[in-house]
């Protein structure tokens, strides 16, 4: 029965009739009738006592007459060979000889067998349909206002929808059959089995309406878990009265600003934020939520496009500040000339209305280079984190807004996500907020990236992807709520796609006819964000039409309050853009402080002792290289001849500072070592994995700290976020080996901001020392 059960094992796969054909037209007529011995100890053959002796010859000519013609053999054998070639268990195959009474009992156990395997073939397809929904979902979701995107995903086509069921081996028969939902998903609620149509229909709500999710990259199952429960538990999306009131309260400043500058400046450049109105509703939820979260400091960076906007509405300055800088007779009080109003920041600590709690945001300066700005921005989060003590973020985070095409198009944001878990470059995680015009100047995104997304770069540090119809406000908010909850809880960057389209060209001045024109004549059929909103709300009864329009002119009113104001200001105070206090620099009233230059020589005897420092390994059992034992033996050989060279001089340099208190960070590929062994700021046991010693840590001990960092080998991003460092606080120096970007980065972000007088800096930068 080896031998039978053997054969009957390799044709589980097909039917009797299948197994039939291929037999006759198979099998010639000499082949001798046995078959090749397996060993198969799971199935001894006292499990079917009738298979021994001469019986087997027997049966094996059955077995051969019956996959002929399953009708030549007795019923009994028939139902005996069915269950064998349907997998049944050893003993569980035969059946004794049957009365007509209980024949259909026996049928039954190979219809029995049947059902269970298609009833766990049909459980394995659903969840591989509710695994195409994670998986893809976003290809068929409803993200371009505009109807028209130009993301083809024809090459990789999503099976989803009841139209498609098919494709995982079920049909339509199959759509009102109950099925128990896996554990990788959150549909169901409070409810462990649902029929496959209301499967679908709730995959279709989570992952294919006004919301696309990216995430099953993401290799870690805990955080693949808590995106799936925020997107797929029913009703998480439902909004409170309030919620909704306050919602349409900010769509319409963020619109409603747009629209008096363009009534009262129509011919000039301003880059405002229409068809994208949503973006300042997204970043006021992020800072609410980010505030419940425990978050002090916020530090911003973006590009041109909505710049003003996000000033008056986001961080609340004055609208006469902004206004006035549209007078061409406007002079500059301080030292600069002053930049276009909008490459400005600002600084400004207020009360959060929602959580009544004191925030602090920045907005930095950005002077032209688009995403120049995202490695300063980080490195000023890290400064701020450094000096509250905030190891972990959870006071101090940033928020990145980007242009599509830049965001796709510039290596810096690649440099920037890649020093973003690196152990002294990290700020735990950012927000970044993507206004996906689907355009870039006048590039079609066909011709202006290679992905399918803008976002696509982000996959590379796991950073969850969030793309949402920016005509969808409430999609919006809760998007932007999961993505500051994902920061508070994971510390990992996240990014929010808002895909909008670009009201005006490029600029007010700019006529994008000329080479977007079907996406232009789309444009301008398309109606106001703000204007569907309310009109939703007022069909819902959440407002009445004249709480909407009481709203409107309310706004409008303080608009034209501010404008009269703003006639009264003639001079530009730089005190008002400044997106860094220094209140070491500056008086109250943001008046340079007197300031004298003190004496700066040192001590022959200070000098030496930071010399033995750096000569010496000053922790207890720690076993350095030979070679290295040399170099620091010559150091104190210098310092007896009363001689230096020039990685002597940095330490001595370095260490002066840190004994008056000033931090010193020095930052590179290669820092710690140096290129040819000449700095080696920092030692490696030789006998214990990770242990270091820095003995510029041991030179007082009231001294300050001195950290050195290696860096990933980006020469762009770390010279931004070193340059930052020291522009966000007075007490540090910033020492970074990039300066093969010198001539890109310290114009855009030093000179221009001196020459401009909107930042004061002090960071200091040095090739490696040949």
């Amino acid at each position: 029965m080896h031998r039978l059960r053997t054969c009957a094992a390799r044709l589980r796969p097909l039917t009797v009739s299948q197994t039939s054909q291929n037999f006759s037209q198979q099998r010639p007529a000499s082949v001798p009738k046995t078959f090749h011995p397996v060993r198969c100890y799971t199935s001894p053959v006292a499990a079917e006592p009738f298979l021994n002796g001469t019986s087997s010859n027997y049966v094996e000519e059955m077995y051969y007459s019956w996959l002929e013609d399953p009708k030549s053999v007795h019923k009994s054998w028939d139902i005996f060979f069915r269950n064998a070639n349907a997998g049944a268990p050893p003993g569980k195959a035969h059946q004794s000889p049957l009365s007509l009474a209980v024949l259909p009992q026996a049928q039954s156990l190979v219809g029995a067998q049947i059902n269970v395997e298609k009833l766990v073939e049909d459980h394995l397809a659903v969840q591989s349909l509710i695994r195409a929904y994670q998986l893809n979902g976003h290809h068929n979701a409803e993200l371009d206002p505009l109807g028209i995107s130009c993301i083809n995903f024809d090459d990789a086509p999503v099976a989803t929808g009841v139209q498609n069921v098919g494709f995982y081996g079920l049909d339509e028969s199959d759509l009102d059959k109950v099925f128990r939902l896996p554990t990788t998903t959150f549909i169901g609620g409070t409810e462990s089995d649902l029929p496959l149509r209301e499967i679908i229909r709730r995959l279709e709500m989570a992952y294919c309406q006004h919301i696309g999710v990216e995430f099953m990259f993401i290799n870690d199952l805990d955080q693949c878990q808590w995106i799936r429960e925020k997107f797929e538990k029913p009703g998480v999306m439902q909004f409170t009265l309030e919620e909704k009131r306050t919602l349409l309260a900010r769509m319409v400043r963020s619109t409603r600003f747009e629209e008096f500058l363009q009534r009262k400046w129509s011919s000039e450049k301003r880059f405002g934020l229409e068809g994208c109105e949503s973006l300042i509703p997204a970043l006021k939820t992020i800072i609410d939520k980010s505030s419940e979260k425990g978050v002090e400091n916020i530090v911003m960076g973006m590009p041109h496009r909505g710049r003003l906007n996000v000033l008056a509405n986001v961080i609340r300055k004055e609208l006469e500040q902004i206004f006035c800088q549209f007078d061409s007779k406007l002079e500059a009080a301080d030292e600069g000339s002053g930049d276009v109003k909008y490459h400005l920041g600002m600084y400004h600590r207020r009360i959060n209305r929602v959580t009544d709690r004191n925030i602090t945001l920045s907005l930095m300066a950005n002077p032209s280079h688009l995403e120049a700005v995202d490695p300063v921005v980080q490195g000023k989060t890290k400064a701020e984190q450094f000096y509250c003590g905030d190891t972990e973020g959870h006071k101090v985070m940033s928020i990145l807004m980007h242009g599509d095409a830049a965001f796709a198009g510039q290596g810096v944001v690649y440099e920037t996500f890649h020093l973003s878990d690196l152990p002294s470059y990290s700020t735990h995680g950012t927000v970044h907020v993507v206004v996906n015009n689907q355009i870039g100047f006048t590039t079609d995104p066909r011709m202006a990236r290679s992905s399918p997304y803008p976002t696509d770069v982000a996959r590379v540090v796991n950073a969850p992807i969030f793309h949402v119809n920016a005509d969808d406000p409430e999609a919006v908010v809760y998007v932007c709520n999961v993505a500051a909850e994902w920061r508070a809880t994971f510390h990992k960057d996240v990014v929010v796609d808002l895909v909008c389209y670009r009201r005006l060209g490029h600029n007010e001045m700019d006529e994008p006819m000329f080479t977007q024109p079907l996406m232009y004549k789309q444009i301008k059929k398309q109606k106001g964000v703000m204007q569907k909103y309310g009109e939703k709300l007022i069909a819902e009864g959440a407002v009445s039409r004249q709480e909407y329009e009481e709203e409107i002119a309310k706004y409008d009113k303080i608009c034209e309050e501010a404008h009269v104001r703003s006639k009264d200001e003639k001079i530009l105070h730089i005190k008002h853009w400044l997106d860094s206090p220094w209140p070491g620099f500056f008086n109250l009233d943001g008046q340079p402080k007197s300031l004298t230059c003190p004496t700066t020589g040192l001590t022959e005897e200070e000098l030496i002792h930071i010399g033995q420092v750096a000569s010496s390994v000053p922790v207890e059992d720690f076993t350095i290289h030979g070679g290295l034992s040399r170099i620091l033996k010559a150091r104190g050989e210098m310092i007896k001849n009363r001689t230096v060279d020039w990685a002597l001089g940095e330490y001595m340099a370095f260490g002066s500072l840190l004994k008056e208190g000033i931090h010193v960070r020095l930052s590179g590929q290669d820092v710690e070592r140096g290129t040819f062994s000449h700095r080696h700021h920092v030692l490696h046991d030789q006998n214990v994995d990770k242990r270091v010693c820095i003995p510029m840590n041991h030179v007082a001990p009231n001294q300050a700290s001195y950290t050195v960092c290696n860096s990933s080998l980006s020469e762009y991003g770390v010279l931004g976020k070193s340059l930052s460092l020291c522009l966000s606080l007075c007490l540090s120096v910033s020492v970074s080996l990039c300066l093969s970007v010198f001539l890109c980065l310290v114009p855009q972000a030093v000179a221009v901001k001196y020459i401009f007088g909107c930042k004061r800096s002090h960071c200091s930068f040095a090739h490696e020392y040949f």
